[in-house]
């Protein structure tokens, strides 16, 4: 039992960020959290200048985060190639600081945070853990992340079924060289059925993450680093980061990401928050962005209306993400997609006043 009066589930950043919130309201907030340590979680290593702004808002000090500055976007075909300014400055950091830093902030605030509770199940205002603890409040914040959550199930789109799409992540070590390749872009690297992020993070190192389809790494046996060595020969700007690898790393993995999911509807009492409720195509980069404006939203909601508000904050939420999920589908679709790919790069290259109309409509509206 608890007397919480609002119990979140996750303390990743949309769970930290409503934790924050919540307690700052003067809510008795309970966070859990189902790792023991802080891990540097596969997704979410790009911060934008609006992500940036939330995190101010929070009071996190981004110099302190000891980010890279991320001050443009590249994309890479095997034959083009484009540049265009971002808007205003971004930030690459790892999950790792991230998480760490909001956690802190949260319980600086005054939240609960309990390591090593693994929440498994939500019945009506109560959580179950697995060691068979029934935890319950009036209000109950769902933001597990990526990872499905057992009762709510989260459909990909019709042709993602056939060939769901795989995250894929390998952190490449500091080097001066790659620093030099790299500098303050974020670059997207654009292949058949997938494409490849790669930003610097606050130790120098280089996170590589892909989205590609099970089909791609069904080409290669199934195994990640023979897939990433394939498309380092086939794609020449790829391979020169790639040189850089250390193949002794594992590569991370998150198998069957729903991109383009989201959902309006949930129970009483309950927000969905960050990727629980909806993922953005992370060609986008603005998964932190969801994250931040749905605690952002939730919080203001439950002020105004406590528990019973969540029906329609989920509701106003969906409708904010229509277009800027329309948006990224549309960019990610023709990325991974050999016969429109080098188009989209050439226009970019031709139109970059149109790439950063794309970055900004993009980006999630908070409360």
């Amino acid at each position: 039992m608890t007397d919480a009066q609002a119990i979140i589930i996750g303390a990743g950043p949309a769970g930290s960020a409503a934790a924050i919130g919540l307690a700052r309201a003067g809510a008795k907030t309970l966070l859990l959290e189902r790792a023991r340590e802080t891990g540097d979680a596969l997704c979410g290593g790009f911060l934008s200048w609006r992500s940036l702004a939330r995190l101010d808002a929070l009071g996190i000090d981004r110099a302190a985060l000891g980010g890279q500055q991320v001050a443009r976007v590249r994309l890479f075909t095997r034959a083009r190639s484009s540049e265009t300014v971002l808007p205003d400055l971004a930030m690459g950091v790892s999950r790792h600081r991230l998480d760490s830093a909001l956690q802190a902030a949260a319980e600086e605030a005054g939240a609960a945070l309990e390591r090593g509770v693994h929440a498994t199940l939500i019945d009506g205002a109560s959580v179950q853990t697995r060691d068979g603890a029934m935890l319950s409040a009036p209000s109950l914040f769902l933001a597990a992340g990526k990872h499905g959550f057992r009762g709510f199930g989260r459909e990909p789109a019709a042709w993602q079924q056939a060939d769901p799409v795989m995250g894929l992540r390998l952190r490449l070590p500091q080097h001066a060289a790659l620093d030099r390749l790299i500098g303050d872009a974020v670059e997207l690297h654009l292949f058949d059925r997938g494409y490849a992020g790669l930003v610097r993070q606050e130790d120098g190192s280089a996170n590589l993450c892909l989205a590609a389809h099970k089909s791609r790494l069904d080409a290669a046996e199934g195994d990640p680093i023979a897939l990433l060595r394939a498309l380092g020969e086939q794609h020449p700007r790829l391979g020169e980061r790639l040189a850089f690898a250390d193949w002794s790393c594992s590569v991370d993995a998150i198998g069957h990401v729903p991109y383009g999911w989201r959902t309006r509807e949930t129970a009483a009492g309950l927000f969905r928050l960050g990727d629980q409720a909806g993922v953005i195509p992370s060609l986008a980069g603005e998964g932190m962005g969801l994250a931040f404006a749905s605690a952002e939203s939730a919080v203001a909601a439950w002020r105004r209306g406590g528990a019973d508000a969540s029906p329609a904050f989920q509701r106003e939420l969906a409708g904010r993400m229509t277009r800027p999920f329309a948006i990224a589908n549309g960019v990610w679709r023709a990325g991974e997609n050999l016969r429109t790919a080098g188009g989209l790069t050439s226009f970019a290259a031709s139109f970059p006043p149109l790439v950063r109309w794309a970055m900004r409509a993009t980006r999630i509206r908070g409360d």
